[in-house]
């Protein structure tokens, strides 16, 4: 053990001898004849200073102010979030969050402490009450309370009675489109986003670390920014697996469930929690997508077809009258309008034939051991 403890000591003082650590608030990137030589910022103290790299990774979040120049930062916002903590009360399975299918929009509930159970309201963006002139706790107290469950009532509505507890996020959706820009490297939030129903903005993030430190870890040379910069194309085609699979799932599911009245969304939503429902490979294999433990858009398509023949099957029985082929056709239409646009702005080639995108590899330029 203190043979270990000392191995630990030792790599610690070797990697402080080639790291230093630099706190501030970046301003702006550096660019310099079209290539990013790193970046200005502010230290504690406020002096405006500059930092030089090789290779600026870019992974400042959602509210990023550098993507701009690195991608195409077309941003929507379909909702925000309206969250606050519930204490005295308990969830209806320990340690299982709850969903609750309301109108106009979903509701989520979640454990994270012994005694804390965080809240989120999905409200609609043009519909967003102002919580500084109460008109947000009257929507909360007067819309949502009503619908949430009898054991989350009291609970839900001392949460709202107290004063700064009420927190909005905005739900924000950015397809990853990246201006290939030497020098600079765009990860996490702040190239690619989704609806944060599903809570997937990490796992994606955290994916996006390790396939950037793979490409990373053979290269002994950053000076050449421009073969660096095309041997990293490769980056965007490698995630595609994880950060389809989960972006795709939380924005059907997010339109699926906060769509407006409409008896087809509805067949279409009684569809998919009837599938969920069947348990076994179904339930858990949507699971393993939602959670990152099977990135495979393959397995997506295949969950998405089988739900569709469940949801047609379940119309048609107990016998196939016209009404009923007619509901089941227009399901079938509403689940392609949905999952089929949100493919297509991931890229169907990069999804499902990614072997046949000329950047899917790229062998790591040769350079000079460092």
């Amino acid at each position: 053990m203190e043979r270990r403890l000392s191995y630990l000591f030792h790599w610690k003082r070797f990697i402080l001898m080639f790291v230093s650590l630099e706190q501030g608030t970046v301003i702006s990137l550096l660019e310099e004849n079209g290539i990013v030589k790193g970046v200005h910022y502010k230290d504690k103290s406020g002096q405006l200073l500059t930092a030089y790299a090789p290779l600026t990774i870019v992974c400042d979040g959602c509210f990023s102010n550098l993507r701009h120049s690195l991608c195409h930062s077309k941003v929507d916002i379909p909702s925000y979030f309206v969250g606050f903590i519930l204490t005295n009360c308990k969830l209806p399975k320990e340690n299982f969050g709850a969903f609750i299918l309301a109108d106009p929009s979903p509701i989520l509930f979640y454990p994270i402490s012994s005694t804390e159970i965080r809240c989120l309201v999905d409200v609609p963006s043009q519909n967003l009450p102002s919580v500084s002139n109460g008109v947000m706790a009257h929507y909360l107290k007067t819309l949502v309370a009503p619908k949430v469950l009898p054991e989350f009532y009291n609970s839900f509505i001392s949460a709202i009675e107290k004063k700064d507890n009420i927190r909005i996020m905005p739900n924000k959706i950015m397809a990853g489109a990246p201006h290939l820009t030497p020098g600079a490297f765009l990860i996490g939030d702040a190239f690619n986003m989704r609806h944060a129903i599903t809570g997937g903005g990490m796992t994606v993030a955290l994916s996006d670390v390790v396939i950037l430190r793979n490409l990373l870890r053979p290269l002994h040379d950053l000076s050449d920014a421009s073969a660096i910069c095309k041997y990293l194309e490769s980056f965007y085609t490698l995630r595609k697996p994880m950060s389809s699979t989960i972006n795709t799932l939380a924005n059907v599911l997010h339109m699926v469930f906060s769509a407006p009245s409409d008896p087809a969304m509805e067949n279409l939503q009684q569809t998919l929690l009837g599938y969920l429902k069947l348990g076994g490979v179904f339930s858990s294999g949507v699971s393993a997508l939602l959670s990152g433990l099977c990135p495979r858009p393959l397995s997506l398509a295949f969950h998405f077809i089988v739900m569709a023949i469940y949801g047609v099957g379940q119309l048609l029985l107990p016998f196939p009258s016209p009404k009923r082929l007619l509901d089941g056709a227009k399901l079938l239409w509403v689940a392609s309008s949905v999952f089929l646009p949100i493919i297509h702005s991931e890229g169907v080639r990069q999804m499902f034939f990614p072997l046949t995108v000329p950047a899917y590899y790229r062998t790591p330029p040769k350079g000079k051991k460092i």
